[in-house]
């Protein structure tokens, strides 16, 4: 796919996801020692990381308008790039909802969703790692079906969270919030499902 000289843009993709492996483990460190008043800071913290993501993808825009002969084509570098960055963007949403909503407790099944989104992104980046040599990987192909199956794990976690909450709760306010926070956690999931997706692609157009 790519010769190691032209390995640039398969670095910043890895590295792209290193940014969004650090907001999961983030995401899961707040939900697992929730405290309300402390989400402010937390939500700083995030956004310094989803910034410093930002600036990574427009560096290798920039660098890819003046690129004469990229590894790989430019349309699926400009799509693989969103994509990588929407993980991050999603997980440092559920934060922002859980601010706006004045989530002061929290729901234990949002840390399962944590821990499967932690797994997802650190899958991401051990795939991201393989892409340049994914003829002669012998993980790459267990990576993306990994992220697969974390995302159906996450659709299970999301039926039956939605479930529970709607037979229990009998806060309309509650349920409109925590209807919110399930969707965009379920969203996460399919986010990371998506970078695997698109890095399937890559691979058999350049096969």
């Amino acid at each position: 796919m790519a010769k190691k000289e032209n390995n640039y843009y398969f670095d910043t993709f890895t590295k792209g996801l290193s940014f969004a492996s650090d907001a999961a483990v983030l995401l899961k460190q707040c939900l697992e020692n929730y405290d309300a008043e402390k989400l402010e800071a937390q939500m700083d913290e995030m956004h310094e990381i989803e910034h410093n993501a930002d600036m990574l993808k427009h560096e290798m825009m920039a660098r890819l308008v003046k690129e004469f002969l990229p590894p790989i084509e430019r349309e699926d570098i400009v799509e693989f790039s969103h994509t990588v960055d929407d993980v991050t963007d999603c997980v440092e949403d559920v934060l922002r909802r859980m601010y706006m909503f004045n989530i002061t407790a929290l729901r234990p099944d949002a840390i399962d969703f944590a821990s499967v989104i932690e797994r997802g992104c650190k899958a991401l980046e051990n795939m991201a790692k393989e892409l340049p040599n994914f003829k002669k990987s012998e993980t790459l192909k267990s990576s993306i079906v990994e992220i697969n199956h974390l995302e159906e794990e996450g659709d299970r976690l999301y039926i039956a969270a939605l479930r529970k909450l709607y037979t229990e709760e009998k806060d309309p306010v509650a349920i409109a919030s925590w209807t919110a926070l399930y969707d965009t956690l379920e969203k996460c999931c399919d986010k990371c499902e998506h970078v695997a997706d698109m890095a399937e692609q890559i691979i058999m157009k350049n096969s």
